[in-house]
């Protein structure tokens, strides 16, 4: 087991968002969570990530707690959290941006290596490379902020929205990229509002409601579950 998150509650301030949630994920799978707007599941990711703090339960990464710790320390235990804000830094290059997702590797030949890596998966990138980010495309900022994300070489990315704002061309370009890495051994949390393309591309999934999981299990068994395809899938 990669990650387990165990009984977490968490919220902002006086709003509770989340409410006993367990959920894991293993070397190499690639699993979703999916629910309506609000449900929490952003906020899920953030509590993985160390962006915000849980009032309650544990999470282990490889086995190590790392509930409570900030952001940066998770991000050197090997998970990279791609937001759907994004965070860019506009007024830097596109490469600018990549290297600063390298902060953690301080052998320049290794942050050279990811560099080459990312260019391989994203070739508009190589392309814009020169670029401010602030004046690429929506499409372009997906990239480039999932390019960044892997920039450290993680072991788990927790990718939130990645369609959001998209035209479906692009859409299918980014899904795309996400499968890539997963045949290339990469564990992945998504996080996304598109269920019919989610579930028909993820190992697992669970869904989540106000709060809390419903329903958990292969992506394939919940594409056909009868809640799921009515309140979802709206058939």
């Amino acid at each position: 087991m990669l990650l387990e998150v165990k009984n977490i509650d968490a919220g902002y301030g006086f709003l509770q968002v989340l409410r006993d949630v367990s959920l894991h994920i293993d070397q190499g799978e690639y699993v979703c969570l999916v629910g309506p707007n609000g449900a929490g599941k952003s906020t899920i990711l953030k509590v993985i990530a160390g962006m915000l703090k849980p009032t309650s339960g544990e999470i282990r990464f490889q086995g190590e707690p790392i509930d409570g710790l900030p952001g940066n320390r998770v991000t050197r235990k090997g998970i990279s959290y791609v937001s759907e804000s994004m965070n860019l830094f506009t007024n830097m290059s596109v490469e600018e941006n990549l290297f600063m997702g390298a902060y953690t590797i301080k052998d320049k030949k290794i942050q050279q290596d990811r560099l080459d890596f990312v260019y391989g998966l994203f070739p508009r990138m190589a392309e814009r490379r020169r670029q401010l980010a602030g004046t690429l495309s929506g499409g372009e900022r997906k990239m480039l902020a999932i390019g960044r994300g892997l920039m450290p070489n993680p072991k788990l990315l927790l990718v939130d929205e990645p369609s959001f704002g998209l035209a479906p061309q692009l859409t299918e370009n980014v899904f795309a990229s996400l499968d890539t890495l997963k045949e290339g051994g990469l564990t992945i949390l998504l996080v996304e509002q598109n269920v019919t393309k989610t579930l028909a591309v993820t190992d697992r999934g669970y869904v989540l409601e106000n709060g809390k999981i419903e329903l958990q299990g292969k992506s394939s068994e919940l594409a056909g579950n009868p809640h799921v395809r009515k309140v979802f899938l709206g058939v």
